[in-house]
């Protein structure tokens, strides 16, 4: 399922880039820094073309940071939006013509948040209602609507577990007349009774007394061209929701199923005690657990590219984290792998204690892994049709041998290896000279993949660049971008200086940094 090529390196100023092909290429032009290390003072961004402004969230001092990039290789801060009067926190922003979306979480978080509608000067417009915990919000393309993903987490004693959903917001009337009669909520209850069924489905539903409804926890939205349906990650339970955006109804929840890292193509580096780079088969079903979710079209049919970065739920009340060490393994794994619990084997490799497959008295028969160190492409009807396999590893390896799968806040070779790896989290895709790329964001060595994704089964590696300087402290501004986790993609049409442009948020940095996408055609 995938295409290997041959690569080379480019040294850069402020960082570095393994090349593939050479027909786009990233060219960091300009960072825009808050100053504030790991808290999330740079989280998720968006454009808006008329303005020519960003609008990047700051989760530590609950802001929109609004910067002017009239010229990109200069932004230039312009105010910053105090939303303390929304809420307790943001989580996501949005813009389209001028109209900027914010989802804000309340306090305590398990009560319903509010989406505030700002211009693009900051002022105030309106504000409703949503769901608990409003996590990422997206407009339809036509602009009349926004969708917004309830994310519902429970509280850390796991005694309050809200409901996920997602809220539709109708803008037909206008921002200016919005009330809380144009907000419809598309509820997962329907589902509640089909609780067993969605089980033996491998939709993980394992939450301490959960309904389906409670247990879900919608993540991430993308929308198909027409924006009458949308693909909803549920990260957690490893699957998608489907939705009917005009009937507010969702239509299938759909498990996403494994990587199958036994296979040729699908190893993984399952430790951060083996004293080196292993990527190697093991018999571990990784838990794709996309995060973000980003669509294009290509011949009149919708496809969706999921970032597969894994999550386990971990509270004071309940947690399913355990090593593989901790397992009682069935006799036909121990015997046919006798030291498999060792840790520089598969001892020290994250799994959960509600695996998918069960368990027989407490005895595992299968091992699972959460995320699947990759991005995939989904078709219309949410089969996979592509997986990267185990690239990022490979080619992160390459690149950085010396720092292969390290943390975003420590210059430490190997330290993520047992722990999800690099960690693909963010993506987004755009069209450059008439062909799609596909752009995911490494949330813990760092970096951005690039593939040409214009043939969605056959997608292309392009290039892997890192703007990040592991020979400098963390803490400091010469450490370069550290944790990506939002992407926003500017067409050649609507950028500032007509060269296509590529924005990345970097939560542990601090920093927003403006790439060229730069095309040899």
């Amino acid at each position: 399922m995938k295409n290997h090529t041959t690569c080379f390196f480019v040294a850069c100023m402020a960082g570095l880039a393994l090349v593939a092909r050479a027909d786009v290429s990233l060219n960091p032009i300009s960072t825009y820094a808050t100053g504030i290390f790991d808290e999330g003072a740079a989280e998720t961004v968006a454009y808006d073309n008329a303005s020519r402004r960003l609008f990047v969230t700051n989760a530590e001092e609950n802001s929109l940071d609004v910067l002017d990039i009239s010229d990109p290789a200069n932004p230039v801060l312009l105010k910053k939006v105090d939303l303390v009067p929304y809420g307790d926190g943001v989580n996501s922003v949005a813009v389209k013509k001028g109209l900027v979306a914010v989802a804000c979480q309340a306090d305590p978080k398990q009560d319903p948040g509010t989406v505030v509608f700002l211009d693009a000067d900051g002022g105030f417009i309106s504000s409703v209602t949503a769901g608990a915990l409003p996590d990422m919000l997206i407009f339809t393309p036509n602009g009349e609507k926004v969708l917004v993903a309830n994310e519902g987490e429970p509280d850390d004693d796991y005694v309050v577990d809200p409901e996920g959903s997602v809220s539709i917001i109708d803008l037909a009337g206008g921002a200016e007349q919005l009330t809380q009669a144009d907000v419809k909520t598309v509820s997962f209850t329907s589902f509640n009774p089909l609780k067993n069924r969605l089980r033996r489905a491998q939709v993980r539903i394992y939450g301490p007394n959960a309904t389906v409804a409670r247990d879900l926890e919608p993540e991430y939205i993308a929308l198909s061209e027409d924006g009458k349906t949308a693909f909803v990650t549920l990260q957690e339970n490893n699957a998608i929701a489907i939705i009917d955006v005009e009937r507010a109804k969702v239509t299938q929840i759909k498990s996403l199923g494994y990587k199958w890292h036994v296979l040729p193509g699908n190893g993984l580096d399952a430790s951060d005690k083996d004293d080196g780079i292993h990527i190697e088969n093991w018999p571990v079903a990784g838990m794709l657990q996309p995060d973000a979710i980003a669509s294009y079209t290509v011949r009149g049919k919708n496809y969706y590219v999921i970032a597969n970065e894994g999550d386990s739920r971990d509270y004071d009340g309940f947690s399913e984290e355990i090593d593989i060490a901790d397992l009682e393994l069935s006799g036909w794994l121990t015997n046919r792998f006798p030291n498999i619990q060792n840790d520089e084997y598969l001892g020290r490799l994250g799994t959960t204690t509600e695996p998918p497959f069960g368990t027989y008295d407490g005895v595992s028969y299968a091992l699972v892994s959460y995320g699947a160190r990759s991005f995939s492409i989904l078709d219309e009807r949410g089969r996979r049709v592509f997986d990267s396999g185990d690239d990022f590893e490979r080619i992160t390896a390459e690149a950085i041998p010396e720092f292969f799968n390290a943390t975003n806040d420590k210059n430490k070779f190997d330290n993520r290896s047992d722990n999800k790896g690099p960690e693909p989290e963010g993506v987004v895709v755009g069209k450059v000279e008439g062909r799609f790329y596909a752009f995911v964001g490494l949330e813990r060595v760092g970096g951005v993949m690039v593939y040409d994704v214009s043939n969605p089964r056959r997608p292309e590696f392009v290039e892997y660049y890192n703007n990040r300087d592991f020979t400098r402290d963390v803490e400091s501004p010469e450490a370069g971008d550290l944790g990506p986790e939002g992407l926003a993609f500017i067409a050649a049409g609507d950028s500032p200086s007509g060269v296509p442009l590529l924005v990345v948020a970097n939560e542990v940095s601090g920093t927003t940094t403006i790439y060229e996408v730069l095309s040899s055609k």
